[in-house]
C-alpha cells in the first residue's frame, strides 16, 4: 500500500509543482525581508521562465527561456544586463515545455482586463501557470525598483518610493507573466491574480509591469504548459 500511495503522492504534487514560489511578496514589502533567498544561477536550461524583485528591491528580474535580464537603476537611468549574477527575495518560475495559445477576447484591451478574463476561466484552467502577452502595445509602462542602499521598507509605499518608470508606445513588446488565484500575496499583490514583467524584443527595456493597452487583435496571449 505504501509505494501506490506514494505514487499518487507524486502524481498530484507533479501536476500543481510546475510553478514554482521562492519566498513570498508580503515578507519582502512588509517585514522588510530583502535578502535573496534564490540565486538566478540555480535557475538554467532552455524553457525557464521567472519573475521578482533583485535582492533587496533594488531592481527587476525576467528569465525568458532560460536567460536572466537583471534591469537596475543606473543614474537615474534603467540598465538592462543578461548575468546569473543575482539573487531575488521573492520569487517565482516555471519550466515550460509548450506554449498553448489560448483566444482574446476583442474587450480585453489592457492588464485589468486580461486579469478579470484569466480569472473567469479558471474553473476550467484554475493555474497556477506561466503565460505570455507577444505583440505590440498601444502604450505601456513598468517601473524598476530601485530602494537605496540601507533602506528596510515596511509598506508598499516604501518599497515603491524611488521607483524609475520605463515607458513603451505603439511598438513590439513581449510580457512574461504568472496567473493564480492562490498566492496573492505571495507572488500577486493583495487584488490581483497575475504578476506580469514587460521586457523590448531588443532586451535593453525591462520592467515589473503597471500599464498596458494594446489594440484587439494586436496581442497573443500564450499559456505555458
Amino acid at each position: 500500500m505504501r509505494p501506490i500511495a506514494l505514487f499518487v503522492l507524486l502524481t498530484a504534487a507533479d501536476m500543481s509543482a510546475q510553478v514554482i514560489a521562492t519566498g513570498a511578496m508580503r515578507d519582502v514589502i512588509l517585514n522588510g525581508q530583502g535578502t535573496g533567498v534564490i540565486a538566478m544561477d540555480s535557475l538554467t536550461g532552455p524553457g525557464l521562465y521567472g519573475v521578482g524583485p533583485l535582492e533587496h528591491l533594488r531592481g527587476e528580474i525576467t528569465v525568458v527561456d532560460g536567460v536572466c535580464h537583471v534591469a537596475r537603476v543606473v543614474n537615474h537611468s534603467v540598465r538592462v544586463s543578461a548575468t546569473r549574477e543575482a539573487r531575488a527575495p521573492f520569487f517565482v518560475h516555471a519550466r515550460v515545455e509548450r506554449w498553448d495559445p489560448v483566444e482574446l477576447p476583442n474587450d480585453v484591451r489592457d492588464l485589468n482586463g486580461l486579469d478579470a478574463f484569466l480569472t473567469a476561466r479558471a474553473g476550467a484552467d484554475p493555474g497556477p501557470y506561466a503565460f505570455r502577452l507577444v505583440g505590440e502595445v498601444d502604450s505601456a509602462s513598468a517601473h524598476v525598483l530601485a530602494v537605496p542602499e540601507n533602506m528596510q521598507v515596511r509598506s508598499r509605499e516604501e518599497a515603491h518610493a524611488h521607483d524609475v518608470h520605463v515607458r513603451f508606445a505603439q511598438e513590439p513588446v513581449e510580457l512574461i507573466g504568472f496567473f493564480s488565484t492562490t498566492h496573492r500575496t505571495v507572488f500577486t499583490h493583495h487584488d490581483s491574480n497575475i504578476h506580469t514583467h514587460l521586457i523590448s524584443p531588443d532586451r535593453r527595456r525591462m520592467g515589473h509591469a503597471d500599464e498596458v493597452t494594446w489594440r484587439p487583435g494586436a496581442m497573443r496571449l500564450l499559456v505555458g504548459r
